[in-house]
Order: C-alpha cells, then structure tokens, then sequence
C-alpha cells in the first residue's frame, strides 16, 4: 500500500510559478511510475505529467508542454510539478498518482493503482 500527500497548491496570479510535491509513505517510489492529473471545476479529471520510475521517461499533455516540469527524487520518496508560466486555464485540483510498474510512464488514469487527495491550484487573471 502506497500512501500520497500533495501539497504546494495556492493562490498565484498569471504568469507566476509553483512547485507541487507529492510524498509517498509504505512503499519506496522507486518501483512506481508516478502521474500527475488535474481537475477543473465543472470537468473531467485530466493527464497532466507523467515519468518512469528512474524519471528519465516522461511525457506531458500538450497543454503545458514548455511550461510544466515533473521530476523525482526517489531517496526522498518524492515526486514533483514544477509549473511555470501559469495561467487561468490551469485552476485545478492537481491530484499525484502512482502505478506499482515503474518501467514506462502512463497517461491513462485508470492505470494507476494509487491517488493523492489532491492540492488546490488557483490562477488569477
């Protein structure tokens, strides 16, 4: 059993940065493919980022490709989001998940095993 806890989520305004992280307790992250997805008021729960267990392997949703950064530190157990350049169209929840399958990265949400609570991420104009 994994456990996951996001946090870093705030209030910011366009154009600002922020950095999510998600730290994973009952299993070392370094056997998982982690994920990051969000949700928007009023829509589906969407794939943001998502990396391989060695965090080499990574892939993002074209609408924050250039902006967006997901990285790993697996000796802290902790996966990050490193979002720059935020606008509007960002306010989500943004929710971590990790696949007990470290070798490729997934974009599918019903692939991953385990899910963070999720931390609020709010733009302003």
């Amino acid at each position: 059993q994994v456990q996951l806890v996001e946090s870093g989520g705030g209030l910011v305004q366009a154009g600002d940065s922020l950095r999510l992280s998600c730290a994973a307790s009952g299993r070392t992250l370094s056997n998982y493919a982690m994920g990051w997805f969000r949700q928007a008021p009023g829509k589906e729960r969407e794939f943001v980022a998502a990396n391989s267990w060695s965090g080499i392997r990574t892939t993002y949703a074209d609408s924050v490709k250039g902006r967006f950064t997901i990285s790993r530190d697996n000796a802290k157990n902790t996966v990050y989001l490193r979002m720059n350049s935020l606008k509007p169209e960002d306010t989500a929840i943004y929710y971590c998940a990790a696949r007990n399958d470290g070798s490729g990265y997934y974009t599918t949400q019903s692939f991953y095993d385990y899910w963070g609570q999720g931390t609020q991420v709010t733009v302003s104009s």
